[in-house]
């Protein structure tokens, strides 16, 4: 029985890992006890207890670790907390997710990649976009029919106008293309409006990219293409039922499929999927992935991006 524990009881908490968490406890129950939750806000951490069944609830993390004695935990902090709290779970030597950006600057981050080197505590970053079904399904079709040539993907969001959007959320979209495409070997970045940007990417591969972030479009969507020769796929993932899988062959409409109303959310955009990978890592004692060292690059990358910007 692995005993897990989550830390932080936020609204992104909610939706994307204690649901999934409660879904998968429901179709394991043998495998899986949802231990304790942790919030600063304790009503918050009771509420996630009534909602999703975990047993006790706390307001302070070291009393939660001290008590419980957990298999793993899941850590969703807000950005200026996620290096320390994950400092404190990799030299513990708790098994963890780890929710990104991963820190709030590439230097932060950087010192986290360290400690999991140092400690060598299997852990995992939460990008559940490497999951999305759709993606995924897209990628392995894909590789089915030849050397991938260009891939493009647009992240279009409605009044985000913080200015840490680049290496807090767009990161989501970047990770995914290097999860695709492979390890980047240059970008360029124009900026044609404020906060809005271009990002031209030439992959070690030879696979070339673009990438459009427009944090103030007026509604929420990504969109991920694939192209090789004689092929092409396109994933759609947006709010709500909003996702959908095309794929071409030879001017042929091949692959079709769209997501239907009464599907959980969680089993849509991947989170739920993620749960999945960390505890089949767990059960079978293999290190998780992502790790922080894979997810690094996509972190380094995006904070370049904004450095770039801003020195314009």
């Amino acid at each position: 029985m692995i005993r897990i524990a989550l830390a932080g009881c936020g609204e992104h908490s909610k939706t994307s890992h204690a649901a999934p968490l409660a879904r998968y406890a429901a179709a394991h129950a043998d495998e899986i006890e949802l231990a304790a939750t942790c919030d600063l806000n304790e009503e918050r951490a009771a509420e996630f207890c009534r909602l999703f069944g975990f047993r006790r609830h706390y307001k302070n993390l070291d009393e939660m670790l001290e008590s419980e004695k957990v298999d793993a935990c899941v850590c969703v902090m807000p950005m200026e907390r996620i290096v320390d709290v994950g400092i404190t779970l990799l030299q513990r030597h708790i098994p963890c997710v780890i929710e990104k950006p991963l820190g709030t600057s590439l230097n932060e981050i950087e010192r986290l990649a360290e400690v999991a080197r140092e400690t060598q505590t299997p852990h995992m970053v939460s990008v559940n976009r490497r999951f999305m079904p759709y993606l995924n399904q897209a990628h392995s079709w894909m590789q089915e029919r030849g050397p991938l040539r260009y891939v493009r993907a647009s992240q279009v969001r409605h009044e985000r106008n913080e200015s840490d959007f680049i290496w807090s959320t767009a990161i989501h979209v970047l990770d995914a293309l290097r999860y695709i495409a492979g390890e980047v070997d240059e970008f360029e970045v124009s900026v044609p409006h404020t906060m809005w940007y271009l990002i031209e990417l030439k992959f070690k591969s030879g696979t070339t990219g673009h990438v459009e972030i427009l944090p103030t479009a007026g509604m929420v969507e990504e969109s991920y293409e694939l192209f090789a020769e004689g092929c092409r796929a396109r994933i759609t993932a947006g709010s709500g039922t909003q996702r959908s899988l095309e794929c071409w062959q030879d001017g042929e409409l091949v692959i079709e499929s769209h997501a239907h109303e009464e599907e959980p959310e969680d089993l849509r955009n991947g989170s739920y999927q993620e749960v999945e990978a960390f505890m089949s890592a767990l059960r079978t004692g293999k290190h998780p992935r992502p790790s922080i060292e894979d997810i690094v690059p996509s972190a380094r990358i995006s904070f370049e991006i904004a450095k770039s910007v801003a020195a314009t």
